[in-house]
């Protein structure tokens, strides 16, 4: 918790400072969506995007299964204006599952996976046009006992974006993915896919999604799908920050039933 209070300190501390206008390339984050924009960071700037608070739940027959999340951490880097580097570490998880039938409940809570990722961009690093990048992953199992993975895991995507007029942008993000068997015993594919609509509104961006994710884990198979709404908020005097909010839907009993965050974002 500690990583996560001096991070907003510094995002919050630096939102104060009036805003220096520098070269370069659009405001570009992560969050807040389940999709990965194909946007690249100019050589040698810093991004910090922080997760303030996510909470989620689900209900499948006697279980009920709920999650909050605090200091969802992302430092991304730009090392030569087509390449970045990022680092992802959720400081503060917990999740619960409950037993609706005899009320018994089972909890764990810690630190999350440390996460090292590269994205390098294929078509128009700064996100105009026919935007499209190559993106990987590997997960270490850091975390606390009880959340991290039964390994190391890993994944590979490929973000891409294209306006398809002064306000609107599509975008879609195939994701393929190798994670720990339920069991603990193996690995196994997991895939999943995003398709977004962005619109910007003044200060404002609002976008929705849709996310299928088919996990064929030996044991059991899931597929998963949700509405992902989002909505963005950049400042006017700061033009390198942002303000979001996202809310999930399930789409059927295996997806959460709905999820909700806010975070920030804060590029130097």
């Amino acid at each position: 918790m500690r990583i996560a209070a001096c991070t907003l300190a510094l995002l919050l501390s630096a939102a104060a400072v009036p805003a220096v206008a520098r070269d370069g390339r659009d405001f570009c984050a992560d969050r807040p969506g389940k999709g990965t924009p194909p946007c690249v960071l100019d050589q040698g700037r810093l991004q910090m995007e922080l997760g303030l608070f996510d909470v989620s739940r689900q209900t499948q027959g006697d279980t009920r299964t709920q999650t909050w999340d605090a200091g969802d951490l992302l430092v991304r880097y730009g090392l030569d204006g087509l390449t970045e580097v990022q680092l992802g570490l959720p400081v503060w998880n917990r999740q619960q599952v409950t037993d609706r039938a005899t009320g018994a409940r089972d909890t764990a809570q810690g630190v999350g996976d440390l996460t090292l990722g590269l994205r390098r961009s294929l078509a128009n690093p700064d996100g105009s046009g026919l935007s499209v990048a190559l993106a990987g992953f590997v997960a270490a199992p850091t975390g606390a006992r009880g959340i991290r993975a039964d390994g190391f895991e890993g994944g590979v995507l490929l973000p891409v974006s294209v306006p398809l007029n002064p306000d609107w942008s599509l975008s879609l993000t195939p994701r393929v993915e190798w994670v720990s068997d339920a069991d603990g015993d193996g690995r196994h594919a997991a895939y999943s896919m995003v398709a977004g609509l962005g619109r910007d509104i003044g200060q404002w961006n609002l976008g929705a999604e849709i996310w299928i994710s088919r996990d064929d884990d030996p044991d059991q198979a899931t597929t998963q799908s949700t509405l992902d709404l989002t909505a963005v908020w950049s400042p006017p005097s700061l033009p390198d920050a942002q303000l979001d909010f996202g809310l999930n839907l399930g789409l059927n009993d295996d997806s959460p039933d709905v999820a909700f965050g806010i975070g920030l974002a804060r590029r130097f």
